[in-house]
């Protein structure tokens, strides 16, 4: 039954309305919570829209984060047609552009991520994705468990399905000053919850600014595009990463074999690395493909996207896809929390509240299992003030 935000009365009341907020709301709701999820804004706006809807698996540090891509992408597979989101196209494939990155891909299919991985020939590459650059391939691997979203529809779709299905409240438009459980006080007066858990994003100020202090953590700001390729170009059906991609995502980056990549990569494509700018390539139903990016740091980032650096991302596509003369139809950047030492954090400032930062990116691949597990130890085991 729906519950009306005349009621203020919760299980669990969840702060932030983006994707890592979300995935907390479901997995209380589906063991039976009664759940609030407030939000200052309207609509969503921040990170969990402005991205490739591109649920990662394969390429994550391997362990915890892998295990959570997995995780969230059967999460997503089951959530997606509940909810009336559609999946754009499923699958990716990592193409190499040089010998060292070819051995890159070799060492990642022979551990434990790459089982139901594959390497493709320069042939077979072409035949996958007529849209590859001819001549430019020395592999590439296939990964049959990404999954595509479009992000700003997904996001609004799986919270009305929330409210619909699950009976989650939605408080937007509204500030929630402080949280001590049982009572969020708000600019809209109290809600009353047994429990809260403060998703911010990138907001380190607004609730609990000392036990975020801690973590060091900074904002990364990246440049996205949407591109039109040429009407006479191949339909792209499936996610594509490239070289610099190698270097960056820790699933590769943290094997042997990519040092001899990336010392190659710093002598040809210094630019590119020195912006944080690798290449991921998704469809989108009509035809156009969310391209991007690139990643600078700062404890406040500044709101310019110098075209140098979306240069650089447009080079590295048309040196993988051949897209004819596409065009540039749409320009954004996105923000979110990073740290130097985590790929997320889970805080807990009392037994009955929790802080979930998504600080690497990987939110859309990785929240529905923060989510579970954080529901999991809530109602179950507790412990005072400790962080991880």
């Amino acid at each position: 039954m729906r519950r009306t935000s005349d009621d203020r009365s919760f299980d669990v009341a969840v702060v932030g309305a983006g994707i890592v907020g979300l995935a907390h709301a479901l997995a209380a709701a589906q063991i039976g919570k009664r759940v609030v999820v407030i939000d200052r804004d309207a609509a969503a706006n921040g990170a969990s829209i402005r991205n490739f809807g591109f649920i990662t698996v394969t390429g994550q540090q391997a362990g915890a984060c892998w295990q959570r891509a997995m995780r969230s992408r059967d999460v997503w597979a089951e959530v997606a047609p509940q909810a009336g989101i559609a999946v754009e196209h499923a699958g990716f494939c990592m193409v190499a552009r040089r010998p060292e990155s070819r051995r890159v891909l070799e060492a990642f299919l022979a551990t434990e991520m790459g089982a139901e991985c594959r390497l493709l020939e320069p042939d077979e590459a072409l035949a996958r994705l007529p849209s590859l650059r001819r001549g430019g391939v020395t592999a590439a691997m296939w990964s049959p468990h990404e999954i595509r979203v479009e992000s700003r529809q997904a996001i609004p779709k799986l919270a009305a399905w929330l409210a619909e299905a699950h009976g989650v409240t939605f408080l937007r438009s509204t500030l929630v000053k402080d949280v001590r459980p049982p009572v969020i006080e708000t600019s809209r007066g109290p809600v009353h919850a047994d429990t809260a858990i403060v998703c911010p994003g990138h907001d380190f100020l607004g609730l609990f600014p000392e036990r975020i202090a801690a973590y060091g953590l900074t904002t990364c700001k990246l440049h996205m595009m949407r591109v039109a390729p040429a009407a006479d170009r191949p339909r792209l059906d499936t996610a594509v990463m490239s070289d610099l991609g190698m270097v960056r995502y820790l699933g590769y980056a943290e094997l042997p074999e990519a040092a001899a990549l990336k010392a190659r990569l710093e002598a040809e494509q210094g630019q590119h690395l020195a912006h944080g700018v690798h290449l991921i390539a998704v469809r989108s139903s009509d035809g156009s493909l969310v391209v991007g990016d690139s990643h600078h740091y700062g404890e406040t980032v500044d709101p310019f996207a110098p075209a140098m650096v979306d240069d650089l991302i447009l080079d590295e596509l048309d040196q993988v896809l051949d897209l004819g003369a596409r065009r540039v139809v749409e320009r954004w950047t996105g923000t979110y929390a990073s740290a130097p030492d985590r790929l997320m954090l889970v805080d807990r400032p009392a037994d009955a509240v929790r802080i979930a930062i998504v600080t690497s990116g990987t939110g859309a691949s990785t929240a529905f299992a923060i989510g579970e597990e954080v529901i999991a130890e809530l109602y179950g085991s507790r412990s005072k003030g400790e962080r991880s």
